[in-house]
């Protein structure tokens, strides 16, 4: 049955980059030392992980002082909410800012820190997935410890003023976060202009490894350690380091920020195609912004078609795409982005993200709109 495979689910992770793979090899062979020891094959392994950590930081506008590695995204997430909070409540600020449309690394870990006694505010977005600096602003108190709020959205690729709201949080003197895992590699993101004293990325979704992200935690912010061991990351977060992966990181970020506008503009082409053919089907709805998103991502509802039923049969004709965050996959509650957009359980259940990769071609998104079409009126008519 499948004519052709097209793969739309790189929000969920990428394929690895040939080069990236390449300049990663050494150091799973002849480059193995641990970067921790004081012989020449150790030192090696030092100086790799010191040059990637200068080249990431130099493309992201910072220090390289300022920017940890580790194991993903999600780690980065708890390290900068945790342990933002710890360092908060040490002077009696015991209250949290975030969005209900964050990922689950962050709205986790805030629900671990409401058991042990923090409060936290669950600001709700527009129907477009957008909160605005105004309503930050409104929710901030004396006791604040720190702001959460992600740079793009991971399911329906809405982009957030968070250059906004880290300015304001500087003025009020309360620390911001921002999730950028899904903007890293996609769009422009420069720490300082987003005025965020931390920021937390993911290698895996800009065609780096999986197993390897990075915070970037700002000078004047000394956050708590987050893994106590050896001296690691200036004695921040202990471990050997993964040198292949930081590396391959590296690399990856490098590559990305090479020919990213047009890159971009090629991707908002090939969307915007897929779009206006999948929204002339009947019954069929856009989640999120029209245009304040990422160039490469589309989440449409397909009213009365269980998104599951509608993936299954997708991926028997080659076209992988998702319900939403990866992360989520197996659960049967319905997208917690959507509903706190106003979307009613059966179209959050209903709903399909479709994010497009830098191999995706014309005659690809032709595929998948003929795909699309015919899966969808196949389920249309077994649901009448």
């Amino acid at each position: 049955m499948q004519k052709r495979f097209v793969y739309c689910d790189n929000a969920a992770t990428t394929r690895l980059s040939p080069t990236v793979l390449q300049a990663m090899m050494p150091f799973f062979t002849e480059d193995f030392g641990n970067p921790s020891g004081s012989y020449k094959l150790a030192h090696h392994s030092a100086r790799a992980v010191l040059s990637a950590r200068r080249q990431a930081a130099d493309i992201l506008g910072a220090e390289a002082s300022e920017l940890f590695f580790t194991s993903g995204g999600s780690e980065a997430d708890n390290w900068a909410v945790k342990s933002a909070a710890e360092l908060g409540a040490q002077s009696g600020k015991r209250h949290i800012v975030t969005t209900a449309v964050e990922h689950h690394a962050v709205l986790n870990s805030c629900k671990y820190l409401e058991r042990q006694g923090f409060e936290v505010t669950y600001l709700m977005p527009d129907r477009f997935g957008i909160v605005s600096a105004e309503k930050v602003a409104a929710a901030l108190r004396a006791d604040t410890a720190l702001v959460s709020v992600m740079l793009a959205n991971n399911e329906v690729g809405t982009l957030m003023p968070v250059a906004e709201v880290g300015k304001l949080c500087r003025e009020r003197g309360v620390l911001f976060h921002t999730d950028a895992v899904q903007a890293v590699g996609h769009i422009p993101v420069d720490v300082r202009s987003l005025n965020c004293d931390m920021l937390s990325l993911s290698g895996h979704k800009f065609h780096a490894p999986k197993g390897v992200g990075a915070l970037f935690v700002r000078k004047e912010v000394r956050l708590p350690n987050f893994i106590d061991g050896g001296q690691q990351e200036y004695g921040r977060r202990a471990g050997t380091e993964n040198t292949a992966g930081i590396v391959g990181l590296a690399q990856a970020l490098a590559e990305s920020a090479e020919g990213m506008d047009e890159r971009a503009g090629r991707l908002r082409t090939l969307r915007d195609r897929l779009e206006e053919a999948v929204l002339s089907l009947p019954d069929t709805v856009l989640n999120g912004h029209k245009s304040l998103r990422l160039p490469s991502v589309l989440n449409v509802a397909f009213r009365g078609i269980e998104a599951e039923s509608m993936l299954v049969m997708l991926d028997m004709y080659g076209v992988s795409a998702s319900g939403g965050s990866a992360c989520t996959t197996g659960s049967d509650a319905p997208s917690h982005v959507l509903t706190a957009m106003g979307a009613g359980a059966e179209q959050a259940r209903s709903s399909i993200r479709f994010s497009l990769g830098d191999d995706c071609t014309e005659e690809d998104i032709e595929y998948v709109i003929d795909t699309v079409t015919l899966c969808r009126d196949k389920l249309s008519k077994l649901s009448r």
